[in-house]
């Protein structure tokens, strides 16, 4: 099981990028040794009448919220249709997307299959780093929680759930997907995507691979080449050549495909 080329190649493992998005993600470094202090004084005893001191409860930790954005240098959610002779004389649709950080790291990518006669599924793809017994739960805005089972862990962990049809309308319908897992602290972490343009692309007619992959990569030249225009125009007001910020559209290395399911 895989994305098509342009999901499973940009999924670039960005564990340190979810880190950095909340101290409970970072992996603690072992503490230096200090200098021996004074020993603390001792707590007086309670005086007759006066109530016991009691320790203080910890602080309840919440779970980490971490917004995503779309992956900027692809087209909106798309459904890609590839041959029959592709899938074993299946016909499939998938309706996939991608999303980044706030720092451009890719962090998830979502995609429905559709197979007819089969059925359909959710597929979350996610950086590893994260429990794999608990599963994985996803809701559309304040609906109802859905399990996701994880199945494999390649460049990603890839988790499947087998929604109902009232969850895919509400997909179709809905603003916003949170993706819920556990860290490595146990703690759980909630991924929040935007849903705009699902429900276009799922209703919408498919496209062939070939044909998606054509207009990634103009859309990727065009970014590249306003980078470039940008970089230039700062050379021309004097900036150092290098000192230009780091374009949003540049590609990162693509990663081995994964095998089709």
């Amino acid at each position: 099981m895989s994305f098509y080329r342009p999901t499973a190649q940009h999924l670039g493992l960005a564990l340190a990028a979810l880190m950095a998005a909340s101290p409970a993600l970072a992996q603690t470094t072992p503490a230096q040794p200090r200098p021996a202090q004074p020993a603390p004084a001792q707590p007086r005893p309670a005086q007759p009448g006066a109530p016991a001191q009691q320790p203080a409860a910890p602080a309840a930790q919440g779970p980490a919220v971490v917004q995503l954005k779309p992956e900027p240098r692809q087209y909106d959610w798309v459904k890609v249709c590839p041959p029959k002779e592709q899938n074993g004389g299946k016909e499939l649709c998938v309706i996939q997307r991608e999303f980044v950080s706030d720092e451009g790291q890719p962090v998830m990518a979502i995609a429905v299959y559709d197979t007819k006669g089969e059925g359909r599924k959710v597929v979350f793809v996610v950086p590893p780093g994260f429990l794999l017994q608990p599963g994985l739960r996803y809701t559309v805005d304040n609906g109802k929680a859905e399990p996701a089972r994880f199945q494999i862990c390649l460049q990603g962990c890839f988790a499947e759930s087998l929604p109902k049809d009232d969850v895919l309308n509400a997909m179709r319908r809905g603003n916003l997907i949170s993706v819920s897992l556990q860290n490595q602290f146990a703690r759980e972490v909630v991924f929040q995507a935007p849903l705009t343009g699902f429900g276009k692309a799922f209703d919408g007619p498919g496209v062939d691979p070939a044909t998606y992959d054509q207009q990634n990569r103009q859309l990727r030249e065009q970014m590249e080449k306003q980078a470039e225009e940008r970089r230039r125009a700062l050379e021309a007001q004097g900036a150092a050549p290098g000192a230009a910020p780091a374009a949003p559209g540049a590609a990162p290395a693509p990663a081995p495909a994964a095998p089709k399911p």
